[in-house]
């Protein structure tokens, strides 16, 4: 077992390596392996051209060491090329490339034997290829290399991003992880207990090693924040998630290079975000609204503790039904918030409210269902609560991702607030004692009468649906079918 460390080797250039057979593969360069191993794992992290008998000291390791042979006496035998051969491997040299011009018409036999009995891959260089053009073939495919690199890296991150807010963020983030390094995720509770993960089990060895690497982590004095092993040709690493709070992400994967180093960084950040609590200024703040309008200050006055003057509120629901009814947990609504730039969170039946600065853009989410008020002031938060629940059922209705309640002039504003108010409380009296009937009544006439997309709405059957409307027509005396009669309705509903 071995720790890990952040601090770059630095002996290894900050680009990847390329592979030995990519070089070979380039027609242009038309190199060809003559002696060594056969090996796709084989790589050159630079080329470096040397005359000298002996190039160890002038080696880092992984090179493609260039040389046409000045150095080899008159007469040189295989003493003299085992000796050579062994320096360079000595050194940690990949490959040995040599020009068969200007001074040799061939690759020595003795270097052939040297390189084939010290498996040092050596590569013949045709007189037509230079040295400055198979180092500039090394770059340029270091270039892509680091190109595609970038672009993996980059693709992770908007993955894990995405998957962080959805409904169920945790284990949308460790299968986005498992994916995305082929191999296995794992979160580990403060106890050393697996509580979620992904990707295909390694095998018990691997996931006894994993485990025992998790314990390793935690978060006592003295113990490092992460660890390294390799079981069974498996890479195993373990993070402590930097929320103080225990939890650890353990990775098996097949291999391990920067690029899936800094995926797994950003999985864990993410992780500690979604599994810890962050105090903080802001925090402060809304622990004192909080406090000032438990003892009666009204919501205006406690609203710039909160940073804004206008705000929205949002209602969403995870895509399909809820587990038995219940709220989203906390995670998910913690995320949901994190998503729309709001830490004023409330999960309430099925559903998340979040209230949300009227300047902060409100966008459709993958994996939730949104319904977003008007921007309001703070004395009119509950009239706003309402549009956006209207809003999300409607939304909800008609599947689509997200519904805004719309504000514009209308007829109703003619009428004197008290007025219409005291004409939609007598109208409406019959069922008012019943909320089950006029949320029944309001759902169905926004949803212009439809029986199953009022049904999708209210979470009920269609034939509830239909009793409750028919019990509405009954107790109001009137014809439902008459779009008079619904345009008074709905004015009245609009009111209550």
């Amino acid at each position: 077992m071995e720790e890990t460390s952040t601090v770059p080797d630095p002996a290894v250039p900050p680009t990847p390596p390329v592979p030995l057979d990519a070089l070979l593969a380039r027609a242009d360069l038309g190199l060809r392996r003559i002696a060594g191993p056969d090996d796709p794992g084989i790589v050159v992290h630079w080329a470096h051209t040397s005359e000298m008998a002996d190039p160890y000291p002038y080696l880092l390791g992984g090179e493609l060491l260039l040389s046409a042979g000045v150095h080899i006496p008159q007469g040189a035998g295989t003493g003299y090329f085992d000796a050579y051969v062994s320096r360079i491997v000595a050194a940690g040299g990949a490959a040995l490339g040599f020009g068969v011009a200007p001074v040799h018409d061939t690759v020595p036999a003795a270097l052939v034997e040297a390189c084939e009995m010290h498996g040092l891959p050596l590569l013949e260089v045709p007189p037509r290829t230079t040295f400055s053009g198979v180092a500039r073939a090394v770059w340029q495919l270091m270039a892509q290399a680091r190109l595609a690199e970038v672009r993996r890296v980059s693709e992770a991150q908007q993955g894990l991003a995405t998957a962080a807010a959805r409904p169920d963020p945790v284990p949308s983030v460790l299968h986005q992880l498992a994916r995305r390094l082929g191999g296995r995720a794992v979160l580990y509770g403060p106890e050393g207990t697996e509580l979620a993960g992904a990707g295909r089990d390694q095998g018990e060895e691997v996931r006894a090693a994993l485990t025992a690497l998790a314990r390793v982590v935690r978060p006592d004095a003295g113990r490092p924040a992460s660890a390294s092993d390799t079981v069974a040709g498996t890479r195993l690493v373990a993070h402590t998630l930097g929320n103080g709070r225990g939890f650890v992400l353990g990775v098996a994967a097949p291999q391990r290079d920067p690029g899936d180093h800094a995926i797994t960084s950003v999985a864990a950040v993410l992780l500690s975000l979604l599994t810890g609590e962050q105090p903080s200024g802001a925090g402060a703040a809304r622990a004192s609204a909080l406090v000032r309008l438990l003892l009666g200050s009204p919501p205006e006055e406690v609203a710039p503790l909160l940073g804004g003057e206008r705000w929205r509120v949002v209602h969403g629901a995870p895509d399909g039904p809820a587990p038995d009814g219940r709220a989203p947990d906390p995670v998910a609504a913690s995320a949901l918030g994190a998503a729309l730039g709001s830490a004023l969170v409330d999960p309430v039946g099925e559903a998340v409210r979040v209230l949300v600065p009227a300047e902060r853009a409100v966008a459709a989410l993958r994996g939730w269902t949104l319904g977003v008020s008007a921007a309001v002031a703070p004395h009119d938060w509950p009239a706003a609560d309402t549009q956006a629940a209207r809003a999300l059922a409607r939304a909800r209705a008609t599947r689509t991702p997200l519904v805004r309640h719309g504000v514009r002039p209308a007829l109703t504003d003619l009428v004197p607030p008290d007025d219409a108010e005291a004409h939609a409380r007598a109208l409406l009296a019959p069922i008012a004692a019943t909320p089950a009937l006029t949320d029944t009544l309001r759902t169905w006439l926004s949803l212009h009468g439809s029986w199953d997309r009022t049904a999708v709405a209210l979470s009920v059957h269609r034939n509830t649906v239909r009793q409750r409307i028919a019990r509405c027509a009954a107790l109001l005396e009137a014809d439902l079918d008459d779009p008079d009669v619904r345009m008074e309705l709905w004015f009245a509903l609009r009111r209550t």
